[in-house]
C-alpha cells in the first residue's frame, strides 16, 4: 500500500500523514478554483506590505543622503549670529568680530555675511511688495570655501567684482528669479549683473535665498554698514567644544550675552531624525492597510468553507482527519497571504528604487524591512486562517454531505 493511503494498524484504520508537498498542493488547488477572489484578497495584503516596505525604504534612503551630506560637509562648522539686547532689541556684531574670531588658534577659516535688508527683483516692473523672500547679503570672498559650496554656473566674486554691481545668486534665489549667469536683476533702483549661481548650501540655507554682493559694493551702492550678521567658522574637529565656549566672548568682548553660537550640522542631523520619526506615522498607515487585508483574507476563507461543505464532507468520509482538513484551510490562508506579501514586498522595493532615482537618493532598503514584511504576512495569514480552518475541521461529514 502507498505511504499516502490509509493503512490498517491492527483493527484500526490509520490515515496517512500529509507531507509538506501534499499540504501545499492541496492548498494551492483550493485557491486555483477562485482566482478572482484570491487576487482581490491578496491585493489588500499587497497594499499593506508595499506601503510598509516603501515607507521604510524611502525613509532610510532620505536619511542616508542627509548623513552623507554631513560626512561631506563635516560637523566642524559653527555659526556666530547676533542675539537680543537686554531690553529686547536686536543686537549687532562688532565690525571687527570676524577678524577677532580668525585670531583664535583652532579656527581654520571664517567668513562673514551681512543682511542689507534690500530685496532683489527680476526686473523693474515687479511690485516692491513681491520680494519672494529674497534679499541681498554682503559677503566676504572666502564664503564658498568655508561653506564648501560650489559655483554651479558662472564665477564667484573676486576683488574687482566685489566693488561693482555684480551679484552671485543662491540656488533657490536663482530658481525663483528665473535668472542665471549673465542676466540682469533689479536691486535698489539699479540694474545689477548676475555673474554666478551657487549650488545648494545644506549648512546655510539662508544663502540659498540670497543675492550675494561684495562688502565694498554693499557699502558704496547700498549704503550698508560693515556690521556682519553671520560669521561662519570652521574649527579643528578636536577643538569644537573649546572654541564654541569662547566664540561669544571673542566676537563681542563687551557684551558676550548678545551673541548666539550655533552648530548648523545639528539642524541637518535633526532633519534626519525627524525623517525617521515621521516614518512611524506612515508605518501605522501601512499597518492599518495590512489589517484590512487580513480581514479580507479571513472573509475569503470563511466563505470558502461555506461553499465547500460538500468537498469537506467527502474528504472526511474518505478518511481525512479533522486535523488534515484544518491544515488544508490554514495552508490556503497562508498561501493567499504569502502571495499578497511577496507581491507587496516586490512593489515596495520598486517604489523605493523609483523614488530614489527620481530624487537622486542612495538606494537603501534594509533586509530586515523585507524580512519583517514577509513575517507580518505569515502572521496575518495564520491569524486570518485559524477560525475558518477550525470551522472546517469541526464540520460533521454527514451534515456536510446532507446540506450540500
Amino acid at each position: 500500500m502507498s505511504d499516502r493511503a490509509a493503512a490498517y494498524r491492527g483493527d484500526r484504520l490509520v490515515p496517512a500523514r500529509l507531507s509538506v508537498g501534499d499540504v501545499v498542493r492541496v492548498g494551492a488547488a483550493g485557491l486555483r478554483t477562485r482566482p478572482t477572489r484570491v487576487i482581490l484578497s491578496a491585493l489588500g495584503i499587497a497594499i499593506g506590505i508595499a506601503t510598509m516596505v516603501a515607507v521604510l525604504g524611502i525613509s532610510f534612503s532620505s536619511q542616508a543622503r542627509l548623513l552623507r551630506q554631513l560626512d561631506e560637509l563635516g560637523t566642524n562648522m559653527l555659526a556666530v549670529v547676533p542675539g537680543q539686547q537686554l531690553f529686547g532689541g536686536q543686537a549687532k556684531l562688532p565690525e571687527r568680530a570676524p577678524a577677532m574670531i580668525r585670531a583664535i588658534g583652532p579656527v581654520r577659516m571664517a567668513s562673514e555675511t551681512g543682511d542689507t535688508g534690500v530685496p532683489v527683483y527680476r526686473n523693474d516692473r515687479i511690485p516692491s511688495t513681491r520680494t519672494g523672500g529674497l534679499q541681498v547679503r554682503a559677503t566676504s570672498l572666502d564664503l564658498p570655501a568655508t561653506l564648501q559650496t560650489r559655483v554651479r554656473a558662472g564665477v564667484w566674486l573676486d576683488e574687482a567684482t566685489a566693488a561693482q554691481r555684480a551679484v552671485v545668486l543662491g540656488a533657490t534665489a536663482a530658481e525663483r528669479l528665473g535668472a542665471t549667469a549673465g542676466d540682469p536683476v533689479w536691486v535698489a533702483g539699479q540694474w545689477w549683473t548676475v555673474i554666478g549661481v551657487l549650488e545648494e548650501s545644506p549648512l546655510a540655507e539662508e544663502i540659498d535665498v540670497s543675492a550675494l554682493v561684495g562688502f565694498p559694493a554693499a557699502g558704496s551702492v547700498l549704503h550698508f554698514d560693515r556690521h556682519p550678521t553671520t560669521v561662519y567658522t570652521r574649527v579643528a574637529d578636536e577643538h569644537i567644544s573649546d572654541v564654541r565656549e569662547v566664540l561669544a566672548r571673542t566676537a563681542n568682548p563687551e557684551h558676550p550675552e548678545e551673541v548666539t553660537v550655533t552648530r548648523p550640522s545639528d539642524a541637518l542631523a535633526a532633519r534626519a531624525a525627524a525623517a525617521g520619526a515621521f516614518t512611524s506615522l506612515l508605518l501605522g498607515i501601512g499597518g492599518v492597510a495590512l489589517l484590512v487585508g487580513g480581514v479580507g483574507v479571513a472573509n475569503t476563507m470563511v466563505i470558502s468553507v461555506l461553499e465547500r461543505r460538500q468537498e469537506i464532507g467527502l474528504r472526511r468520509s474518505l478518511g481525512a482527519t479533522s486535523g488534515q482538513v484544518r491544515l488544508q484551510f490554514l495552508a490556503e490562508s497562508l498561501l493567499l497571504a504569502g502571495l499578497g506579501g511577496a507581491s507587496g514586498a516586490l512593489l515596495g522595493a520598486i517604489v523605493t528604487y523609483g523614488y530614489a532615482a527620481w530624487r537622486d537618493l542612495p538606494m537603501v532598503l534594509p533586509a530586515w524591512a523585507l524580512g519583517g514584511g514577509l513575517a507580518a504576512t505569515v502572521l496575518v495569514g495564520t491569524v486570518a486562517g485559524i477560525y475558518p480552518a477550525m470551522r472546517a475541521a469541526r464540520m460533521s461529514p454527514t451534515l456536510a454531505l446532507s446540506t450540500a
